[in-house]
């Protein structure tokens, strides 16, 4: 199915779709609805059926989804049965976290690779991942082209490290650094911005406990 023109909103959402879809018991209902679904995730019901209408044309009148067929179609839609190599940038507490995740296989992707500034860490393993000196990029790539790059490093040195991963092919930036990316505008970035989640977060309780 045809992404184009899908906001990035709608995409962020859908995971969380399967998410839940996939925690139902397997004798759990057969069939579910947008209905059910929006209420289930505390979510606005147009908006779900919106995004559902976008991935799935299983929906029926007073039957809803059959389950099953609704997970394989927003799978389909994700690319979660295609496998996305990615390398990563930044062998620290962060990365290596990110590196031993098995949950990106569910969504296709696959760290093949970590690369660090620290030349020391050049020869390490984390779950299995082989860790190279960053200065062994260019050299990698030259063999094993990824289009993915993954940067866990600090902020100040985020942007060298994009530019280095655009320059051996990469065409999406998946960025945990708390900075903003220039980028060529066929590049691809997503941010990762934990401090703006914390911010969010820390509103919400003070918000909580004023209210009480």
């Amino acid at each position: 199915m045809n992404t184009l023109g899908i906001s990035k909103s709608v995409l962020k959402r859908l995971p969380t779709y399967l998410a839940y879809l996939k925690s139902i018991p397997a004798d759990g209902p057969a069939n579910i609805s947008a209905t059910a679904l929006a209420a289930a995730l505390n979510m606005g019901e147009v908006q779900v059926r919106k995004d559902l209408a976008l991935v799935s044309d299983g929906g029926r009148p007073k039957v809803g989804y059959q389950r099953e067929s609704l997970i394989e179609d927003i799978e389909q839609f994700l690319g979660c049965n295609n496998t996305n190599e990615a390398v990563l940038i930044g062998a620290g507490k962060l990365g290596r976290a990110l590196m031993g995740y098995s949950g990106f296989a569910d969504y296709g992707l696959e760290i093949v690779a970590a690369f660090d500034a620290n030349a020391e860490l050049d020869g390490e393993t984390e779950s299995g991942t082989p860790i190279y000196a960053l200065s062994k990029l260019p050299e990698f790539f030259r063999s094993n082209p990824v289009p993915i790059g993954i940067i866990t490093v600090p902020a100040a040195a985020a942007q060298e490290v994009c530019d280095l991963l655009i320059a051996n092919g990469v065409k999406a930036i998946w960025s945990f650094a708390a900075t903003h990316l220039d980028v060529p505008q066929h590049i691809l970035v997503q941010y990762e911005n934990m401090a703006a989640s914390m911010a969010v977060l820390s509103v919400h309780l003070s918000a909580h406990i004023q209210g009480n």
